[in-house]
């Protein structure tokens, strides 16, 4: 389920919560708590990141435009859709854009049983494009029109092109008089510098930064837990074999075999 959408500078408000009959925390040693802690901290984690492929793109998503300086895909309520402009961003870097408005963030989802996205903006509405090339969010259904296939750049990582169900791209086109707002659009039949787009994405849906996460809250033992475990004292390399098992995921066999040992020690 989709967590409220929080900001930067937003209050972060504790919650309570009620466990199931389980291991209490005084049962609990040292690295079975950090684990917990570190799978609590991943799951609220609300910074944004930037998506490297198209497997990340998941959740509230921003779609940041190659307009300069950047803006970003944004609805109204009425359905239509705009470029909208970036005030969290550091040095024009769109690699560093993070929301301040809940009209630029749209939340992606993979279609079931197929490689194509669909993007639900502000107002429950899918982002949409006419035989036109004109883009809207005013569909609460899903169709042809609103499905969209996300393609990572061949030659400039961390950039996506978003692909219409025509084989036209999302694309932006810079104003022509002064003052003016860039447009954007559907209807590109080219890969180019304007359609060339950044994903920014709410850290806690991308699977590599879980997955890291989670690894490294696998490491984290005591030397005390460890000797528990085998049942006598260890010396240093015994600590640091147990340890890398427990990042490389043989750590039950790397124990039996301590174990073993002890064995064989006492009735040698």
């Amino acid at each position: 389920m989709v967590k409220p959408l929080s900001f930067k500078g937003d209050k972060k408000l504790k919650k309570r919560k009620r466990t199931e009959a389980g291991p209490s925390a005084e049962d609990a040693g040292p690295s079975d708590l950090a684990v917990a802690a570190t799978a609590e901290e991943a799951d609220n984690d609300d910074s944004w990141v930037s998506a490297e492929a198209a497997g990340d793109v998941a959740g509230p998503v921003m779609i940041v435009l190659p307009t300069d300086p950047p803006t970003s895909l944004a609805c109204d309520s009425n359905g239509k859709v705009f470029t909208f402009p970036i005030v969290n961003i550091v040095d024009a870097n769109p690699a560093s854009a993070e929301p301040h408005d809940v009209r630029q963030v749209w939340v992606a989802n993979k279609i079931y049983g197929t490689e194509n996205f669909r993007f639900k903006g502000r107002y429950g509405k899918y982002l949409s494009c006419d035989k036109y090339g004109i883009l809207s969010a005013t569909s609460e259904a899903i169709s042809g029109l609103e499905s969209w296939t996300v393609i990572p750049t061949a030659d400039t990582p961390g950039t996506f092109q978003i692909q219409s169900q025509r084989e036209t791209f999302l694309s932006i086109k810079e104003p022509t008089k002064a003052n003016g707002t860039p447009e954007v659009r559907g209807d590109a039949t080219d890969i180019s510098f304007d359609t060339t787009l950044r994903i920014r994405m709410q850290a806690r849906f991308k699977p590599k930064i879980k997955a890291t996460k989670e690894e490294k809250a696998k490491e984290k033992i005591s030397r005390k837990e460890l000797e528990d475990a085998v049942g006598r004292r260890l010396d240093e390399d015994e600590v640091r074999t147990l340890k890398k098992a427990r990042r490389e995921g043989d750590y039950h066999e790397r124990l039996l075999d301590l174990k073993s040992k002890n064995k064989h020690d006492k009735y040698g």
